[in-house]
């Protein structure tokens, strides 16, 4: 199981209650194993920070980003936050708000892509 820090937990539970409509559109194509049997959860506390959706069997995080993580600033804590979930065995896919109105069906073959790709070999560490 990954660690997470404790103050994440109600703000996990928060981010649940006030999805953005994008991230309700892509939980309804996720939800309940409906891809690959695979188990995926919302707002999930890993390491220091809360991601969009994550299925622990296949080590696979799923952000869907909105108009402000393309500035600058934001694009360089994503960079940042992605290597340190890299850093952990996990494997990184993000989705623009505008990708998941304007074309779901892609993104959801890209995610059952990455599914069925085997896991690459994870040592603590690196």
């Amino acid at each position: 199981m990954l660690r997470y820090r404790s103050v994440l937990k109600p703000i996990s539970r928060y981010l649940r209650s006030g999805m953005t409509e994008c991230e309700r559109l892509l939980w309804s194509r996720l939800r309940r194993k409906q891809l690959h049997s695979v188990q995926f959860y919302r707002q999930k506390p890993i390491g220091s920070y809360a991601v969009d959706f994550y299925a622990p069997a296949a080590r696979l995080m799923v952000e869907v980003d909105g108009s402000q993580h393309q500035d600058q600033i934001n694009f360089q804590n994503d960079a940042i936050r992605d290597e340190s979930l890299k850093s952990q065995g996990l494997r990184v896919l993000r989705f623009t708000n505008r990708q998941v109105v304007d074309d779901l069906d892609s993104v959801i073959w890209v995610v059952e892509e990455a599914l069925k790709s085997p896991l690459p070999p994870f040592t603590k560490g690196g």
